[in-house]
């Protein structure tokens, strides 16, 4: 397990390894003190906090699982966030537990994604899940240029910047944004955006 506050550690500690089929073989307080161990000890689940300060989860879900490829990770979080959750997914988390769960939650969510190597085991609100919907939907109608493209308006770049960006013309820029206020039934540079935040398709800028 790698989460920053110890006693949250002790206390996972303690209630998994009651458990007579697991085992706790490691944990530590960051994501970069983490890996060394799921290289060495090859663990079967790895509960990973995503509020580490000054770390990116998304990076440390991609090392685990560069020195780990076996290795199930369950993402514990304070935040119930879709955009976030919907991030993770697509990194191959196996998992998104709010640390509002009981220990049975996470019992039982260990022993599903070993169980199932095809489950996927979500302990969040009805309204993230309803926006994770919300941006698949968005997501598979918007092509990979557009999101692109999308993005870089999210981060107030105008029409010129980012065609020297994407090295593409700038009536290319144009004529995608076309499509895009088309699909996501927007008016506006802004409104587009918005909606693709609400939706969960992009992060806010900074």
């Amino acid at each position: 397990m790698i989460d920053d506050h110890a006693l949250l550690r002790e206390v996972l500690r303690e209630a998994l390894e009651v458990e007579p089929d697991m085992v706790v073989v490691g944990d530590a307080a960051s994501g970069a003190s983490g890996i060394v161990p799921c290289q060495s000890e090859q663990p079967d689940v790895v509960l990973l906090d995503a509020d580490i300060r000054g770390e990116s989860v998304t990076e440390t879900v991609h090392a685990i699982r560069t020195v780990s490829p076996m290795a199930r990770v369950l993402i514990i979080s304070m935040v119930d966030d879709p955009v976030l959750l919907r991030q993770l997914l697509d990194c191959g988390v196996r998992g998104y537990l709010i640390k509002s769960v009981s220990r049975t939650d996470v019992v039982s969510s260990i022993r599903a994604v070993c169980a199932d190597d095809s489950r996927i085991v979500l302990h969040v609100s009805a309204e993230a899940l309803s926006h994770i919907a919300a941006a698949a939907n968005c997501a598979e109608t918007l092509t990979k240029r557009e999101l692109e493209i999308l993005t870089l308006v999210s981060k107030a770049m105008s029409n010129r910047q980012i065609s020297r960006r994407l090295a593409i013309a700038e009536g290319t820029v144009k004529r995608h944004l076309g499509t895009i206020f088309s699909k996501l039934g927007a008016r506006t540079r802004l409104d587009a955006v918005s909606k693709a935040i609400a939706s969960g398709i992009i992060r806010p800028a900074g």
